[in-house]
């Protein structure tokens, strides 16, 4: 579910490009709103207990990847599938960047024939490259599932579903209103 909070689409019109930054500084898991630093020691903790440090560990290092990586490549592919205007990370060349502040993930979670998706919320900051205090726009994304037809085992996989559907949902919003 995306809503319009502040602002409007007129400022886009005739862009070619934008800029991209993902802010993960506020995000809260589950629905006792655990800090990052928590959901990472739960998940160490559960998967420690159930297969051992060694693929603990290996869990933590594919967070730190999925968070910087294939959480923003899922984005970008996604966004620039469903829109005319190219969204890259890093571009200062962008009149506008698009900030992604990530506010809430529940994991979900796979057992075979029974699953449960990940949710993603975010708030889409569309503000001046040069001057990011100014908000020219401002969209709520609630509850973006992470997930497809048969599930996805890996958790870090589901949650990067989550961003594909918001970049999805945002891209298809931007193709009808920026004409």
């Amino acid at each position: 579910k995306m809503k319009v909070v502040s602002g409007d689409f007129k400022f886009l019109k005739g862009q070619k490009e934008l800029n991209l930054v993902m802010d993960y500084s506020q995000m809260k898991f589950y629905k006792e709103n655990m800090t990052e630093e928590a959901y990472i020691k739960k998940r160490e903790n559960d998967i420690s207990a159930d297969k051992g440090t060694a693929e603990a560990e290996k869990w933590k290092n594919d967070w730190e990847h999925s968070k910087n990586n294939t959480f923003v490549e899922k984005f970008l592919a996604s966004m620039n599938k469903n829109t005319s205007i190219k969204t890259s990370e890093n571009n200062s060349q962008a009149k506008y960047t698009l900030i992604v502040e990530t506010v809430w993930i529940y994991p979900g979670w796979f057992g075979g024939v029974m699953k449960q998706p990940a949710k993603v919320n975010t708030v889409l900051k569309f503000v001046e490259t040069t001057n990011p205090d100014v908000v020219l726009l401002e969209i709520t994304s609630k509850n973006a599932l992470g997930d497809n037809f048969i599930g996805v085992p890996n958790t870090n996989d589901r949650i990067a579903e989550g961003y594909a559907k918001t970049a999805k949902s945002l891209g298809k919003m931007l193709s009808k209103k920026v004409k």
